[in-house]
């Protein structure tokens, strides 16, 4: 009974964010996230961007989104927001 509760409760929350817009995102992805795959990365590719693809959508390089998705450079605030927003997420989602 209890399962058949929380079934419920998940299938109204998601109806309800459905409602107001909001994205959802695949089991796949969300396990790539939590075995800390870099996020821009995984979001990218989500999105089917090329590297070059998301560079220029964020106005930056395809050489430095790849530093940042391999990890040897963190990216400055305003380049990692310019990069959330060209991938339509927060930039909470990559940091």
């Amino acid at each position: 009974m209890d399962e058949m509760i929380e079934e419920a409760a998940a299938i109204a929350a998601y109806d309800a964010a459905k409602e107001r817009g909001e994205e959802s995102f695949s089991a796949e992805l969300a396990c790539r996230l939590l075995d800390g795959e870099n996020p821009i990365k995984v979001y990218r590719q989500y999105r089917g961007l090329t590297q070059k693809g998301l560079a220029g959508k964020a106005g930056t390089k395809a050489a430095y989104i790849s530093q940042i998705e391999t990890g040897r450079r963190a990216g400055s605030t305003k380049t990692l927001r310019r990069i959330a927003e060209a991938l339509g997420i927060d930039l909470d989602d990559i940091v």
